[in-house]
């Protein structure tokens, strides 16, 4: 029988409506090659060298008749690699609102559940000689062990590209529906819980299968005790609709570091801090009640690996998915930028002290490129708890520090694009690469309207903190 999708998989499917797809997504920005040779059919050329690499993106999403069982993985009979990975184009010069907005209506539209559940865009026409690939992923595919984000495996250390030798793709026959009903029942037989099982998951009782897998990896996910409260109010939780806005930030790795070394706390506490504040100004700007007490409930996801789960081999590509959530309460009530600071990190260390949460230096040594899958992997984290608990997602992955090119062409800033869940007004994800941290926010179209002006208060929000660092 072909693969059965997880219970926590299937239950992205069955839970995905018109206002929450459940797809994954990320914005590089490339610079050209001198005399050419990133465009789009070397970028079709590129994927359908790699894709070998993730058998998971030739697959598609098979139901059992009744549903039975959970759906099952099938190879493509009909696979179209040029049908996934797609060509579009800004009038030149085209400026980041431009690519902002295109993202934004890419990734409000749901993906075609009768094909393998990826799309790959390449964006002609940015300005100073740039092109940006948009991805978007289901988070049924991406598990970081039997499939990782499409985006991470088409990167190289150098222009030099990785040349793997061709293999032949044949796909495997289609069970038929019988065949899937027998399946099903064999599996009913040896396992009598399964129907039941299964059936609680095409209802949509998301929370039961999500508490199922957790105790079955081992604590997959940690809640705080914070948990026990329901979430502040804010103008974050509201009834969202099926288009979204998109806004980014850029910044700079180093003054991240500068706040650390001058505080003594973590560059994931300093990121924390900036977004309080950042929050903080925008509330204000709106006309928000925010007094010494306020708060915004944040759900952060954080991989726990340990040393012993890093492979051994850099080509090995596995990395897992230990991902533990904690929620933080930021402290966007409090005025000085330092006392906000200490606060995040006294609440981070209270939650990973017992804890195995990883720095950016195991995740470089992973191997590939692993910021697209750990959004992916926090995103899928995050989707399992009730808007009550929390406000929004803020998903952090470092990066390695050091360039990554794409046939040859150099990749500039990479962008995450965190979805929604239902509820969510907002998702905030960011990823350190080759010395910035860049930021993409992903807002509801008609909650968050003011979008861009959160994204532009990050910079502010740094600049206070490193105004109280000495010279």
């Amino acid at each position: 029988m072909p693969p059965r999708l997880s219970a926590l998989d299937a239950s992205f499917l069955y839970l995905e409506q018109p206002t929450t797809p459940m797809h994954v997504g990320a914005v590089s920005i490339f610079r050209r090659p001198r005399g050419g040779g990133f465009d789009y059919d070397r970028l079709v050329e590129l994927v359908e060298q790699r894709i070998a690499l993730v058998p998971r993106y030739r697959q598609k999403v098979r139901y059992v008749p009744g549903n039975l069982a959970r759906p099952v993985w099938i190879d493509d009979p009909e696979f179209d690699v040029a049908y996934h990975v797609r060509r579009s184009g800004l009038p030149k010069p085209g400026s980041d609102e431009q690519l902002t907005e295109l993202v934004a209506r890419l990734m409000s539209r749901p993906l075609d559940h009768t094909r393998p559940l990826w799309e790959m865009y390449l964006v002609e026409g940015l300005a100073r000689g740039r092109a940006a690939v948009i991805t978007k992923t289901h988070q049924a595919m991406v598990d970081g062990i039997s499939a990782i984000d499409i985006g991470q495996v088409i990167l190289d250390v150098s222009t030099e590209v990785r040349v793997r030798p061709e293999e032949l793709w044949m796909p495997r026959p289609e069970p038929s529906p019988a065949e899937l009903v027998l399946g099903a029942v064999a599996e009913a037989v040896s396992r009598p819980g399964e129907i039941v099982e299964n059936a609680r998951v095409a209802a949509g009782d998301a929370m039961a299968t999500v508490g199922k897998v957790a105790g079955a990896a081992g604590k997959l996910f940690s809640i705080a005790w914070t948990a026990s409260m329901g979430a502040p109010g804010s103008p974050l939780n509201v009834d969202i609709s099926t288009q979204r806005r998109f806004a980014v930030a850029r910044t700079q790795l180093e003054a991240y570091r500068r706040v650390r070394a001058a505080h003594g706390c973590t560059v994931n506490d300093v990121v924390l801090s900036v977004v309080s504040g950042a929050l903080r100004s925008w509330l204000l700007s709106r006309g928000e009640p925010v007094t010494p007490s306020s708060t915004v409930r944040a759900m952060v996801p954080l991989s726990v690996r340990g040393e012993a789960d890093v492979p051994s081999s850099a080509t090995s590509g596995s990395l897992g998915n230990r991902v533990s959530s904690f929620l933080v309460d930021l402290p966007v009530g409090e005025p000085s930028p330092v006392v906000r600071l200490h606060q995040v990190s006294h609440a981070m260390r209270e939650h990973t002290s017992n804890g195995q949460s990883v720095g950016a230096d195991t995740l470089v040594r992973i191997g590939g490129f692993a910021p697209p899958t750990l959004h992916a992997l926090g995103a899928r984290a995050a989707s399992g708890f009730s808007k009550r608990l929390f406000n929004l997602v803020v998903t952090n992955v470092p990066g390695p520090q050091f360039p990554l090119y794409a046939a040859g062409a150099r990749m500039l800033e990479m962008f995450p694009v965190v979805p929604l869940a239902k509820g969510q007004a907002l998702a905030i994800g960011l990823t350190s690469y080759d010395g910035g941290v860049y930021y993409g926010f992903n807002g509801d179209r008609d909650a968050m309207p003011d979008l861009d002006v959160l994204a532009g208060m990050v910079d502010e929000s740094l600049d206070e903190l490193l105004s109280t660092v000495p010279s």
